[in-house]
């Protein structure tokens, strides 16, 4: 399903309703860290940023088709702001690591924060600075940050993938690697 994402914004009710878009490698383990915030609405994993229509898990994992795998976050800005969004963001990467994130290799496991309208442009800017100047890391930090593309849903089987395959998504979580990288880094 493909999701025109740039420019999205809507009410509900009185409130804004925004898109964030984030690549961090496998997007099953991106959903869970947004889940049960306040003012998220969604966490959908799809694909962004390739050249080829609604692409399947099988042709974007072989890495030929220019796109990443992301979550997309729905969300109301003056109950979780973007700004916060961030914060959680980057603990879940290695943002030092341009050629894919922990055990997933690829341009489309690269991290990157995909951005719908300028102000969350220059959120992400400053955040990946901040982040560069902090020191915490010895390399560059390499995630990109790029405008969002269409958005393509990824299938079904992937949505809460970690509810329902939790002994999968658990074993391959701890063998990714992911969480040992998080403990000594973030």
């Amino acid at each position: 399903m493909n999701q025109h994402s740039q420019g999205f914004a809507q009410n509900a009710g009185e409130n804004t309703i925004e898109k964030a878009t984030f690549a961090g490698g496998c997007f099953w383990c991106m959903v869970t860290p947004f889940e049960e915030q306040p003012g998220i609405h969604g966490i959908v994993s799809g694909y962004m940023g390739g050249t080829v229509e609604n692409p399947t898990y099988e042709q974007v994992k072989t890495g030929t088709t220019g796109h990443y795998e992301v979550v997309q976050i729905t969300f109301e800005p003056d109950v979780f702001p973007y700004a916060r969004l961030l914060e959680l963001y980057w603990p879940q990467t290695d943002p030092t690591d341009g050629e894919g994130q922990f055990q997933d290799r690829g341009p489309q496991y690269k991290p990157a924060i995909f951005f719908h309208n300028e102000e969350q442009q220059q959120e992400a800017l400053a955040s990946r600075q901040a982040l560069a100047d902090s020191g915490r890391f010895d390399k560059p930090i390499v995630t990109d940050i790029l405008p969002a593309q269409d958005f393509y849903e990824a299938e079904d089987y992937h949505q809460d993938y970690h509810k329902k395959n939790p002994k999968h998504y658990k074993e391959d979580r701890e063998q990714s690697g992911r969480d040992a990288f998080i403990d000594s880094n973030w």
